[in-house]
């Protein structure tokens, strides 16, 4: 994306997001011509905006945005990723989860299931809905609002991925262990990874590709987790006689490493 154009939206954009909830813009924002600045503000405006309906004006130029930005940090496609000698229907792969064209990313939410408020936190769930769009916060309101109760440890909710290279976005809330997880914890992993591939195969997917669930704020140790993962994928797989293919993202080298090992990579 040309960068004077982007500048030009972001600018746009902040001043919509701030009229909606009578904020006054900045006074440098209009004069600014610093990209990183602008994104700042913009994300830290759309992290905290609540679950409303948007202009289709301001979202024709927040989705033009997110696009050039998505396109800009380089689209991964599944063949890209690395398949294991253990079993093809597994791939491993470290990079971001938001570039990557793929039928459903699973999301690490919360039990609000309304992504992270906290402004530029670096967690999935805040990456997720920043590069998808304000309207997957408004999709996962709806949902909520019909369910009436916050989402319980170990299910799963499928919604649409919007500006995301992927089709669809699995949500799910993992164990918070805090370093000590314990048998139920387990039994809720091994429920989330269980409940998003139940639904990958209600809604016909070919792919999928997991995060590291509950691993980051939640503490679950990144060791046992990958082992629980990785075995609950593959006793479905065989179980269910299923040929989606499975992508365990991941993106530390620590885990990189553990994965690799697990899958025989």
């Amino acid at each position: 994306m040309e960068q004077q154009h982007k500048i030009e939206l972001l600018q746009a954009l902040i001043q919509g997001l701030c009229a909606e909830r009578d904020f006054e813009v900045p006074n440098n924002v209009p004069r600014t011509k610093n990209a990183d600045e602008l994104w700042s503000i913009f994300r830290a405006l759309v992290n905290t905006r609540p679950p409303i309906v948007a202009s289709n004006a301001w979202l024709h130029m927040q989705d033009e945005l997110l696009a050039g930005l998505i396109s800009e940090a380089g689209i991964t496609t599944v063949e890209q990723t690395n398949q294991s000698t253990m079993d093809s229907r597994m791939r491993l792969w470290k990079g971001d989860i938001t570039t990557l064209a793929i039928d459903a990313i699973v999301n690490a939410a919360n039990s609000q299931m309304l992504g992270c408020w906290r402004v530029g936190h670096h967690c999935i769930d805040n990456a997720i809905h920043t590069f998808a769009g304000v309207q997957l916060r408004m999709e996962c309101a709806k949902i909520m609002a019909s369910q009436g109760h916050e989402e319980l440890t170990g299910l799963a909710k499928i919604t649409k991925a919007y500006n995301l290279p992927a089709k669809h976005v699995i949500h799910t809330v993992g164990p918070i262990a805090n370093g000590h997880p314990t048998n139920l914890h387990r039994m809720q992993l091994a429920s989330c990874y269980k409940n998003c591939l139940d639904l990958a195969l209600k809604n016909n997917l070919s792919s999928l590709a997991f995060c590291c669930i509950s691993t980051g704020v939640f503490g679950f140790p990144q060791k046992e987790a990958a082992e629980i993962a990785v075995t609950t994928i593959r006793d479905w797989l065989n179980q269910t006689h299923s040929q989606i293919t499975i992508v365990c993202n991941v993106f530390s080298h620590t885990d990189w490493e553990t994965y690799s090992e697990l899958l025989d990579i």
